[in-house]
């Protein structure tokens, strides 16, 4: 009941017909690359069977080291690109499994094809790899109805554009960020419980310094990336409570739905936001009906692609709660910025952070610390042949 009401909402707002034409699939490839190397997050090379780097080396598969774009070709000759996650494990699903599901199939029909991949993978998936390589078939199935409407996607999708939209800054070069305009700060904080009392002064110096650096009227925030606990993050949360912090993102591992539970009921001075490793709408509802995040991040690339930002949407919407995708101002994540009225900021891709041409492509177009959405049909941007060939498609 609860997915065919979310369906019947989200296609009442939709201007995509679902029948509107037939656009027959003939071709689906998918192929790994990197947008950011893994060594970024942590290290294989461990000292013991104790070593706390051991639980955070994310491997090949993870975050923006296991990229995969996927490529989606029809007969009409319209082709769909998409950013998925998972890496060569994504690949092999797509290549073995899902690619049954959508040679011959319209390419028209994007939310059909999303409900059918989703149960067809829910007994070895419902989360991770499986999810991640139906993002980028997603994104690209979503690009070929764009590119034949011959609009954005974010202009099909009906509600109140915003077509220009504050960023924040994520990284440790505040210069950077304020040089390029950005009014909005968020600090990657590498320290934990075993850092002991000298990881907590640290961390209250590192975001003291940056407070000065960008003076009291922007937001400052901080990513923990899970290695926190709930009285860890309690204390942290009350020791930094005189900067201001507009919120602390991801303080605990994602399954620990009760833990992030507590936080938002117990932790007063600033908000609570994660969402960033939670998975379709699914996932979303349990934050939801938990009351377990002030802000959801969820991540179109690794989520569920666009069908299941827009069911995240709806659903938080109704609970008015905000949604700040994570790297929202790709070229995927501003279709859904730029059409929801529930979007007040978009994390920042690609500005002022080494890259490579794919993540150029990917990155939405920026202006003095704000992104707009796409104007090309589709996803907004075509890949050159020579990138293609580079990798292997």
């Amino acid at each position: 009941m609860f997915l065919r009401m979310t369906r019947r909402a989200l296609l009442q707002s939709s201007l995509l017909a679902p029948a509107s034409g037939a656009l027959r699939i003939t071709s689906v490839k998918a192929v790994p690359f990197r947008l950011l190397h893994p060594s970024r997050f942590g290290t294989a090379q461990f000292t013991s069977d104790e070593d706390p780097a051991r639980y955070r080396w994310f491997g090949p598969f993870s975050q923006l080291a296991g990229s995969i774009l996927v490529k989606i070709e029809t007969a009409e000759g319209i082709t769909g690109f998409g950013l998925g996650g998972g890496g060569g494990a994504a690949c092999y699903i797509i290549e073995n499994h899902l690619k049954d599901l959508l040679v011959g199939a319209n390419a028209l029909h994007v939310e059909l094809l999303w409900d059918q991949i989703f149960s067809s993978t829910s007994f070895y998936g419902r989360k991770g790899v499986a999810i991640m390589a139906l993002s980028g078939i997603d994104l690209a199935l979503w690009d070929i109805a764009g590119k034949h409407a011959g609009k954005p996607c974010w202009q099909m999708l009906g509600g109140k554009a915003n077509t220009r939209v504050r960023a924040y800054f994520t990284g440790p070069d505040v210069e950077l960020g304020l040089k390029l305009g950005f009014t909005a700060f968020k600090q990657p904080v590498n320290f934990g419980p075993a850092d002991g009392e000298e990881g907590k002064r640290k961390i209250r110096t590192q975001l003291k310094t940056v407070r000065g650096k960008i003076g009291p009227d922007p937001l400052l925030m901080i990513d923990v990336l899970c290695r926190w606990d709930v009285a860890y993050t309690i204390e942290m949360a009350e020791r930094l409570a005189g900067l201001d912090l507009h919120f602390i993102e991801e303080p605990l591992l994602p399954d620990d739905l009760r833990g992030y539970e507590r936080l938002c009921q117990e932790v007063k001075s600033t908000r609570i936001a994660s969402g960033e490793h939670e998975f379709t709408h699914y996932g979303f509802d349990l934050l939801l009906r938990h009351r377990a995040s002030h802000f959801l991040q969820p991540d179109l690339t690794w989520t569920g692609g666009l069908t299941a930002g827009r069911r995240i949407d709806a659903l938080a919407s109704a609970q008015n709660v905000p949604l700040l995708p994570h790297r929202g101002g790709s070229v995927f994540g501003m279709q859904l910025v730029a059409s929801s009225g529930n979007c007040p900021m978009a994390e920042s891709f690609g500005t002022g952070e080494p890259g490579n041409e794919l993540m150029e492509l990917f990155t939405a177009p920026f202006e003095n610390g704000h992104y707009t959405p796409p104007t090309q049909p589709g996803m907004g941007f075509e890949i050159p042949r020579k990138v293609l060939t580079k990798h292997g498609l």
